[in-house]
């Protein structure tokens, strides 16, 4: 823990008393203590060119800083008074702390312990001197007395850092003195040369001067390659260790430490502002701290500056204007730069060093340029991080809602059922929103989402605690969570819907809105999270019909696979008969509004029961084993068509939805390329969609049969991309061309900023794996030209087209198209949309 910085005083008082006590024994020791001050004032100006002076070395990437005092240190030992030389060297030493501008308690603690390392080795030169230049033992005595007023030094810094710092570790004082000593060593070595050169005249001291001056040219030389080379390399070490960084928070702690000790400053700051859930943060690594701090080193007018200017705001000695500067003193920092960091046009936050470490160092423009190219790495993994993050969320979250999708759901369930609790069960609570689709044809789609999302944040405050609460279709939520017993889940049930029975307003709209809720209990009513969503949802529906609005799960409810069976009969024979019509929704590209395919969707006209929709018959026909049939007859009537456009002269490629059931028949690749041989289509204009949960689900099973099918020379494609299932990783391993980004999200796009995010990053990752991207649900111009912009391939909806029968469709291209001409064959363009 740090202290107060006044505490030196208390080394420096006993130092100073150390020095007057030991320059009295030299008056007593000595018969002329002072004197010979001409040749003081010349050992004066050396200590003044010497202490200004220092040399940097790195051996094996650990670096060595000499200074050149102790040269002319030991020689003055041997030709100056002691009294003499304590005074011209605490007057240059001063005087050097002076021009540093070093603060005060600092300045008059290194002139002190200066004084008193002097005064230690005059007392070993009077104790076994007189000093003769040319005896060994003389020499011994002056590299004795160097090194003493090293030790001394250096135990003085080490007691005043224990003071204000803190314990210093043994390990710490050996790395500290070691150097010391190698370099006393060394500079006493250089200075006896140099004292014994004396002894031989003036011209070998020229001589001498001649070689020293070539050393320092070789030096500066040698200094600015090395610090080239050594900011290289840890501006590739810094880059590398970002990128490999994952994507799990710890991106400060990687390159906060890496930028101080790069830029060799007290504080290195990574200030991000709030973002949509992401909250701010601002977390410093400080010199002799372990671990982040959440304090800046500069001040925040500063920082507001260069977010407001986009530029690079630095302030210092050698940087900024004098209004930067006086902002500094105030705060009580010498320097700082803050760099602005940038995601595209947008500064996103701020990468800052403050404080240049060292008395007699500032940052400089060279800093400036080094640390705006760390900034640039460090801006693209903030922005990677996020993009990962707010993936990994969509992939387990609703986005009308925030809330947990079905696959969190599923997830959660399934660590609750693997615990049993004695005298607890896991209850799951579907509530269904009923009227929602009056809401969406009377109000608007935007008011339908309204309603969801107050539905979902009424669920989301009036559960428990403990409760995790989540969406899991369009108007189904789920509340899920440990209870005593069944009373206690239709209690907790029946107390939610009647709060959420509330009148809802939006605007000057009041509305009342009911929700009937389905009960399913772990162990009663199944042992897995698909089953217990299931029978949840079969109780949801019973609950409709009830007052209440309540119903827990009862396997007499069951019941209604009757009605499944009979409609499966009906299905049978509406199979037989060619009931089942085939409709065409036009696919058009966005770039140049060019007809390049349709999707074909089955329709069925029940005689009783009026028009079935898809999702209900394609469900029976999966239960009741008559799926292959459905698909064979909307591919068959899709192939003929074609060949009819191919006849034509305009050619139009076909899309067939498939079940992940369908795939799973490894004879199923062969069916496709009879009925292609069949009627003479080429393979690439049929396309086969997979639903994404479908494919993530059973990649392992499904990956066989979809490799046939693209070794045939068919085409496909991941349809209902985005539903809340993340399937970017699996995108690398399935051999499809095309990905189709879920309606949900095109729907939003002009409105929500996530889901304009979510169809973006789609759109770029797909086109990094070399895939097309359709976008289902255009239905706005505003959608299309957001498409456009972010690079969307090709487009389906309402905007273009609804789904046709043949007869309306061939109108529709007669009204809506021109026809021109290619070496291919005819192309259809769109006239105009709207």
């Amino acid at each position: 823990m740090r202290r107060s910085a006044e505490l030196a005083w208390l080394i420096t008082g006993p130092l100073a008393l150390l020095t007057l006590g030991l320059t009295a024994l030299v008056f007593r020791w000595d018969d002329q203590p002072y004197g010979a001050w001409l040749l003081g004032l010349v050992f004066f100006v050396l200590f003044l060119g010497a202490e200004m002076t220092t040399l940097q070395f790195e051996v094996r990437r650990h670096g060595f800083v000499i200074s050149l005092a102790d040269i002319p240190f030991l020689l003055a030992l041997a030709y100056l008074p002691p009294v003499t030389l304590l005074l011209v060297r605490i007057a240059a030493h001063a005087l050097v702390q002076v021009h540093r501008r070093a603060v005060p308690v600092k300045a008059i603690f290194n002139t002190t312990s200066m004084g008193a390392s002097v005064a230690c080795a005059n007392l070993v030169v009077l104790r076994w001197g007189p000093i003769d230049p040319e005896r060994p033992s003389s020499w011994l005595v002056l590299v004795v007395a160097v090194l003493v007023s090293h030790l001394v030094s250096m135990a003085a810094v080490i007691g005043v850092i224990t003071l204000v710092q803190g314990r210093f570790a043994p390990q710490e004082t050996a790395s500290t003195l070691l150097p010391s000593v190698i370099v006393a060593v060394i500079n006493a070595s250089v200075g006896l040369a140099v004292l014994l050169i004396l002894r031989e005249g003036i011209a070998a001291f020229l001589l001498m001067a001649v070689l020293v001056a070539f050393f320092v040219v070789a030096y500066r030389c040698y200094a600015k390659s090395m610090n080239q080379n050594r900011t290289l390399t840890e501006i590739y070490d810094l880059t590398g260790a970002i990128s490999e960084t994952p994507p799990d928070g710890t991106l400060p702690d990687v390159l906060l430490a890496r930028v101080r000790q790069l830029l060799q400053a007290e504080y290195a700051t990574l200030w991000l502002p709030a973002q949509g859930r992401h909250p701010e943060v601002l977390l410093s690594a400080r010199a002799d701290d372990k671990g982040l701090l959440d304090v800046a080193g500069a001040p925040e007018s500063l920082r507001k500056q260069a977010v407001e200017t986009g530029q690079t705001v630095a302030a210092g000695a050698k940087l900024g204007d004098d209004v930067s500067r006086s902002q500094l003193r105030e705060f009580g920092t010498k320097d700082a730069i803050i760099v602005p960091l940038r995601a595209s046009s947008a500064v996103i936050g701020t990468l800052e060093v403050a404080g240049r470490l060292g008395d007699n160092l500032n940052f400089g423009p060279g800093d400036v340029r080094l640390l705006e190219a760390v900034a640039a790495h460090a801006a693209v993994a903030v922005e990677n991080n996020r993009l990962v993050d707010r993936l990994r969320f969509d992939a387990y979250h609703d986005a009308l809602t925030a809330l947990p999708n079905r696959r969190r759901i599923s997830q959660a369930l399934e660590e609750a059922v693997r615990v049993r609790a004695p005298g607890e069960v896991v209850a799951v609570l579907m509530f269904d929103v009923d009227g929602l689709r009056d809401v969406n044809d009377s109000l608007g789609h935007a008011a339908g989402d309204q309603l969801l999302a107050e539905v979902a944040t009424r669920l989301r405050t009036l559960s428990p605690p403990a409760a995790l609460v989540g969406r899991v279709g369009g108007d189904e939520f789920v509340v899920t969570l440990r209870l005593p017993n069944a009373e206690a889940a239709l209690e907790l049930a029946a107390e939610l819907r009647g709060q959420l029975q509330d009148p809802m307003t939006f605007g000057s709209l009041t509305l009342d809105v009911d929700t009937a809720v389905g009960v399913s209990l772990h162990p009663e009513h199944g042992s897995d999270p698909a089953t217990l969503l299931q029978r949840a949802d079969v109780a949801t529906h019973a609950a409709k019909s009830l007052a209440g609005g309540v119903q827990l799960f009862d396997l007499a409810l069951e019941s209604r696979s009757v009605r499944r069976l009979g409609l499966a009969g009906d299905l049978r024979r509406a199979l037989d008969n060619d009931e089942l019509e085939v409709y065409f929704q036009p696919k058009v590209t966005l770039r140049d509004r060019r007809l390049v395919g349709v999707e074909c969707l089955a329709r069925w006209e029940h005689p009783t029961h009026g028009a079935v929709q898809p999702e209900d018959f394609v469900a029976v026909a999966e239960h009741t084993g008559q799926l292959s049939r459905l698909t064979e007859v909307v591919m068959r009537e899709g192939l003929r068509r074609a060949r009819q456009w191919v006849d034509a002269g305009r050619p139009l490629s076909v899309a067939v939805n498939l079940s992940p059931r369908t795939l799973v028949d490894p004879a199923f690749p062969d069916r496709v390329d009879d009925l292609l041989q069949e009627y003479g289509v080429s393979p690439d204009r049929l396309t086969l969609e997979i639903t994404e949960d479908g494919v993530v689900d059973g990649v392992d099973r499904l990956l066989p049969t979809l490799r046939r099918l693209y070794d045939l020379g068919v085409h496909l494609s991941v349809d209902d991309f985005g539903t809340g299932y993340s399937s970017l990783s699996y995108l690398r391993r399935l051999p499809v061309h095309e990905v189709k980004v879920d309606r949900s999200f095109v729907q939003g796009m002009a409105t929500d900023p996530g889901d304009l995010a979510i169809v973006r990053a789609v759109v770029d990752i797909s086109r990094h794996f070399g895939l097309s991207v359709v976008a289902e649900g255009v239905e706005s111009e505003l959608t299309l030209e957001l498409l456009e912009e972010i690079g969307c391939d090709i487009g389906q909806g309402f905007l273009f087209s609804r789904p046709l029968p043949y007869e309306r469709l061939e109108a529709w291209l007669g009204a809506q198209t021109d026809a021109e001409p290619t070496p291919l064959g005819e192309v259809r363009r769109l006239r105009a949309v709207g």
